[in-house]
């Protein structure tokens, strides 16, 4: 098995026991046992049961940012590309955290071990925002004094809204069929666009 594969074969069974046991109650020993890599092969790759969690967060985060950057990159409206990013990101976001099980706790309860990985997600996911923004931009779709800080504004309004949109505390009692004109219509006027509007104004 390559290198590669070995690593990720370790991740993946770490979150496994993530989910299960949450991150207190693995051991390192655990993650070697169910790897069937054995604990010399496990700190060939990892110092630490810190590292692996890293790891296991990183991992759920390249995938989530995988999505939104193929969803930039579709033929849709820069408007639409918009909304989408936005819901991507909290579905995503809570697909993720119910998925893993205990490590929703440890999403909660730790969320400065999980702000240090997501670093680099967050850089993306700007980067991406800024992209859509200064296409719409450029189309004449949006009217942005500075797309750069737009984009910014974006992702950290996004990002507060990941822990009430998992508990079901956002938009309570009402289906996200209901919930989407409505989010269009706030981000629709942060970009100087109509709701509806197909005109382009500079």
């Amino acid at each position: 098995m390559s290198t590669t594969k070995t690593r990720q074969l370790l991740v993946d069974t770490a979150r496994h026991i993530f989910a299960k046991k949450g991150f207190d109650e693995t051991t390192m020993h655990d993650i070697a046992l169910l790897s069937g890599k054995g604990r010399r092969t496990l700190y060939t790759y990892f110092n630490n049961k810190e590292e692996i969690y890293y790891a296991v967060i990183e991992g759920e985060l390249d995938r989530l940012s995988d999505m939104l950057e193929d969803l930039s990159n579709r033929q849709l409206r820069p408007q639409d590309k918009v909304i989408e990013l936005i819901f991507t990101h909290l579905s995503m976001i809570k697909e993720t955290v119910v998925r893993n099980g205990n490590l929703r706790a440890e999403f909660f309860r730790n969320i400065w071990r999980v702000e240090q990985v997501r670093k680099n997600f967050d850089a993306d996911e700007i980067e991406l925002f800024t992209k859509v923004f200064r296409e719409g931009k450029e189309m004449g779709e949006f009217d942005i004094d500075d797309v750069d800080l737009l984009a910014q504004i974006t992702h950290y309004c996004v990002k507060g809204l990941e822990v009430p949109y998992i508990y079901g505390r956002l938009a309570h009692g009402l289906s996200p069929k209901d919930v989407r004109p409505m989010v269009a219509k706030v981000v629709y006027g942060a970009l100087g666009k109509q709701l509806g509007t197909h005109t382009h104004n500079s």
